[in-house]
């Protein structure tokens, strides 16, 4: 019989946890129930979800989709993103696709790892992968005097609509998966 289960699919047999499960239902109820997402919720399935304390009393729901299906879920992105956000009523969805990092070759070994797998790569892959309706168009490093730094990430002002509500999640889902404190705006146009 097909159920939510097929709409999940761990590692190693790993058993998936109960909000995991959670997401899952929530994704093959939509299957089931929506007509414009049917088709092209068939084939999809998550690796893992998760939720995360975005600040104050406001959480987040991170998705890890397999990256070779990140393409379709992009494509539906924006009405399966409204329709979870109302099924988990007061959070904020995020989808992204699960990358791997491979450390660096040893002295020696003429083994060359992909550029895509470099930690930078795979930060900036996840960047994109957070803000994805909107277009990033502009990035800024600011070094403070302390050491510290902050990245100033510049939204395309088309998607302001969409997404400036949930600027703070962004932000907030960043910081928890790379550990980089990021701040997002949008560039200043000239009238």
């Amino acid at each position: 019989m097909y159920s939510s289960m097929k709409k999940i699919q761990k590692d190693k047999d790993v058993e998936p946890t109960e909000f995991e499960q959670s997401v899952a239902q929530a994704l093959f109820d939509l299957e089931n129930t929506h007509q414009e997402l049917k088709s092209d919720l068939k084939d999809l399935y998550i690796n893992s979800a998760n939720q995360i304390d975005v600040s104050g009393n406001r959480k987040a729901v991170v998705v890890h989709v397999p990256y070779r299906l990140r393409k379709p879920f992009r494509k539906i992105h924006t009405k399966l993103v409204r329709e979870l956000e109302k099924k988990f009523s007061g959070k904020d969805v995020v989808f992204i696709a699960t990358r791997c990092i491979v450390r660096p070759p040893k002295k020696g070994s003429a083994v060359q790892r992909p550029r895509s797998r470099t930690l930078t790569s795979v930060h900036d892959a996840m960047l994109e992968d957070v803000v994805h309706p909107a277009e990033i168009v502009g990035k800024r490093i600011r070094y403070r005097l302390d050491g510290s730094k902050i990245i100033k990430v510049y939204l395309d002002p088309k998607a302001r609509n969409d997404t400036e509500y949930k600027l703070e999640t962004f932000s907030g889902v960043y910081r928890k998966l790379s550990g980089k404190d990021v701040v997002f705006e949008y560039p200043m146009t000239e009238a």
